[in-house]
Parts: C-alpha cells; structure tokens; sequence
C-alpha cells in the first residue's frame, strides 16, 4: 500500500490526498494570503479547509510567483512558526513550503511533520535540517529561480529532465539519511516551465511512476490554466478541478490546491466512475 512518513503521521496514499494551502504572504499570485490577518484567520481557513475534505495543510510564508522577490529568514519565520504551533493541534500532518535551511530547523521545532521545498533541497544546509528530523519532505523541480524562471524556459526533453533531477535529488537525500518512506515527489508545474512543458508533463506523469515515490502535483490557479482558459486567476476553480482529476489519472497521489471542496467533489466523482471498473 502507497503511503508517506511525515514525523508520527503514516499517510495513507491508497485514495488521493488534498493538501490545503494556507498562505501567509501578502503577494501570493492566487490573492489568497494572509499575511498581517493573523494566526486566528489562518486557524480558520484550516478548519475550513479539513472540513472540506484536505488531509494535508501546508503553510507558506514567501511566494514564489514568478518574479516575486525573496524575504527574510526572520520575517518567514515570523509568518509561519506561530501559524505552525497553532495547527499542530488539528491532528493531521503540517507542511511548511519553505527553501531556506533556517525556516525548516524553526518550522520543524514548532512541530511541522513535512517540508516542501521547490528549490529541492538544494540550499546549503538544507539536507541536514531535513535529514536530523523524522518529518517527511516533498522534492520539487524547479528550473532557475522564482524572480526569473518564467522568462524563456528552455529544455531539449522536459520530462526525461526533469526525472532526472529528482532520481538526483532522492540519492541525495537517501545519502543524508533520509528515508524512502519519507520522500514524496513533485515535478513542478509552472516552476521554470512554459505551457507546452506543462502539458507534456501532465501527459507523461505515470512514466514518474517508474522512480518509485509517490507524486504530489500542484496545479492549482497556475497560470497555465489561465493560458488555457483565458480566465483570470480568480476564476479558475472548474479548471483546477479539472487538472486535479487529470493529475490523479495519471498517477498523481496528493493534490496541493486552493479549493478543496471543488477538488473534493471532483475526486468524489471521479471515484465513482471509477468504482465498477
């Protein structure tokens, strides 16, 4: 049975898994931060979002839209530890989105039981921060840095490539001490990537299958929902639905999104299709 060690959670990975996203930026692209409205809010939004369906929060304290610029360790550690220390009672697994080495050691402290890095733990010193801990750990791809990646993307085989830097990234961690169990992997959509890559990922995701970890997409809001629909970003629910099921399809086990009572739904009928065959 697929499944993921986060800390003392074993999450169970036979049926897909929402992850929540709780925002607490002031400049995330989907316009749903909650920076400066306080760990009550966020508490809230958690509570809304695991009554919804989400067996998954994870929380963010820096954006990484394209083009955003980068923010201190101390001001993401303020926006995020307290918000860490207040769901940790909820008793399902915390994410921390983070790339900074100093975020994850004070997120993991205040009882984070998963890191979700898009630079892939690449930062010096994040291995180790990662490694000293039992929390489980999401690896994504990412192809140059947030405040540039969009510009003019360029791979000869996007999924080859990217596979790549994964089976990399995972023999790193397993070299630190990380666990198998503990790893999840994400090939980063929107992260230095124009549509055509997208697509062809999207299309291609059971050939990850073959790496052996399980996959977690986010593919919520993006933009390249936006260039296929023509819709603004507030306005893309049915889309995200539609690539949350997509996703799952083709192999994908925990879902990152914004709107989980849509996804939820989605899944649900998704699943009954499904059921006879």
């Amino acid at each position: 049975m697929p499944h993921l060690v986060c800390g003392t959670y074993r999450i169970d990975l036979v049926r897909p898994v929402i992850m929540a996203i709780i925002n607490m930026t002031p400049d995330s692209f989907s316009g749903d931060g909650l920076a400066g409205q306080g760990v009550a809010e966020a508490l809230a939004r958690a509570e809304q979002a695991l009554e919804a369906g989400a067996g998954i929060l994870d929380v963010g304290g820096e954006s990484t839209r394209p083009g955003s610029p980068p923010v201190s360790d101390a001001e993401e550690i303020e926006r995020v530890v307290p918000v860490v220390e207040r769901l940790t009672g909820l008793g399902v697994p915390i994410s921390v989105d983070t790339m900074k080495p100093a975020v994850m050691t004070a997120a993991l402290a205040a009882g984070a039981s998963l890191i979700n890095d898009v630079n892939g733990l690449r930062a010096s010193g994040a291995l180790a921060a990662l490694a000293a801990s039992g929390a489980g750990v999401c690896v994504m791809h990412m192809q140059g840095i947030p405040g540039t990646m969009q510009v003019a993307p360029v791979y000869g085989d996007v999924v080859g490539e990217v596979m790549e830097f994964l089976e990399a990234r995972v023999s790193a961690l397993k070299a630190a001490g990380v666990a198998r169990a503990r790893i999840c992997l994400d090939p980063g959509f929107g992260f230095g990537k124009a549509l055509e890559h997208n697509l062809a990922l999207l299309r291609s995701l059971k050939r990850f299958e073959a790496l052996g970890f399980p996959l977690l997409v986010g593919l919520s809001r993006k933009s390249m929902l936006g260039q296929i629909t023509g819709q603004p970003v507030d306005k893309r629910m049915v889309a995200s639905a539609v690539g949350a099921v997509l996703a799952v399809e083709q192999g994908a086990r925990i879902l990152r999104v914004h709107d989980v009572e849509a996804t939820r739904d989605a899944l649900r009928v998704w699943e009954a299709f499904n059921a006879g065959a």
